[in-house]
């Protein structure tokens, strides 16, 4: 695996660094501001096979020593823009910018057919976003001499990162399974009626107006926040010019994709109280089935399937940050 990325560093001509100021409450700003911290964004590139693979990173002051977050994507949006989203003055939905000023190394990937990643010609399966996911933490723990990376895998996210952790435990300190679904969820069975039209074309166009349903599937309006709404949907819309329908096809075809028992790792499985994925009916068998004794299941209130992105965010976020920091 061969990757153009390099140490970060402000001069660094391969690495396109941004700059964020946190944001802070006012009450912050006026007794603290003085420790306003600055969030450096630098994207890097990884090769897998000829693909090549792209990876949002976020800290704040320098990466070196910190304790690493890997954020898995699902099946609609890649990882920028599912987890960093900027909402202009509304700065606490991006899960990135929190995780950073909790002092973490943070990093988002797009495997294969996903936002700035190379766009195979035909499906791309969730064993091969498995594979990228591995060459991805691979390349992570090289860059900063570390052993294990945290890792949160969100909706189909989960599949290829309960199949990564199968494959390699030994590289997982703590693992977030969030929105995952399972055989009987609601929207899963929405799905299978269109498994011929995702077996037919490997990607399908979402217009701006198509991204926003997904906020609301039995998740009450009040839990959204329209501005957020809007924003994703054009984000989205911007850069998923085509959305893979390989994860689809895997996910109404091959389910279960994980085994709990050979899921080793301190786990927390976490979903909204709304969610039409992830319901304790369906998906504490598998809590059960969960080897490792330090688990948590969690249910977030005021939130659904976009739990990061709607009003049970903050609980979501400290949630997880909690559990990647315990002793």
């Amino acid at each position: 695996m061969k990757s153009d990325g390099k140490k970060p560093a402000l001069k660094t001509p391969e690495r396109n660094v941004v700059f964020v100021v946190a944001a802070f409450t006012i009450a912050c700003l006026v007794t603290h501001a003085a420790e306003a911290q600055e969030i450096v964004g630098v994207e890097h590139w990884v090769a897998r096979d000829g693909i090549k693979l792209y990876v949002w990173e976020k800290y704040t002051k320098s990466p070196a020593g910190k304790s690493i977050a890997v954020l898995a994507h699902g099946s609609a949006t890649a990882g920028k823009e599912s987890f960093d989203l900027q909402v202009p003055g509304k700065p606490s939905y991006s899960l990135m910018d929190f995780l950073a000023r909790e002092g973490f190394d943070v990093f988002a990937l797009d495997t294969r057919g996903f936002g700035r990643s190379t766009h195979p010609d035909g499906h791309l399966t969730t064993q091969e976003a498995s594979e990228d996911l591995n060459a991805v933490v691979d390349y992570i723990l090289r860059l900063r001499n570390a052993k294990r990376v945290n890792l949160l895998g969100w909706s189909w996210g989960t599949q290829y990162s309960g199949m990564f952790i199968m494959a390699h435990p030994e590289k997982v300190a703590r693992y977030v399974s969030f929105a995952q679904m399972h055989v009987d969820s609601v929207d899963i069975a929405k799905r299978r009626p269109r498994i011929e039209a995702f077996r037919k074309d490997p990607y399908i166009t979402i217009p701006e107006a198509g991204w926003k349903p997904r906020f609301y599937s039995m998740t009450p309006v009040e839990a959204n926040d329209p501005d957020v709404v809007a924003t994703f949907a054009k984000v989205a819309a911007q850069v998923e010019k085509r959305t893979p329908t390989g994860p689809q096809l895997d996910m109404v075809t091959i389910l279960p994709m994980v085994n709990a028992r050979l899921v080793p790792v301190p786990t927390m499985i976490i979903h909204g109280q709304y969610d039409d994925v992830a319901d304790p009916d369906g998906l504490l068998p598998f809590f059960q089935k969960l080897p490792n004794p330090y688990k948590k299941y969690v249910v977030i209130p005021d939130a659904g399937h976009m739990m990061h992105l709607q009003k049970g965010h903050l609980l979501f976020q400290r949630e997880e940050a909690d559990f990647f920091k315990a002793p």
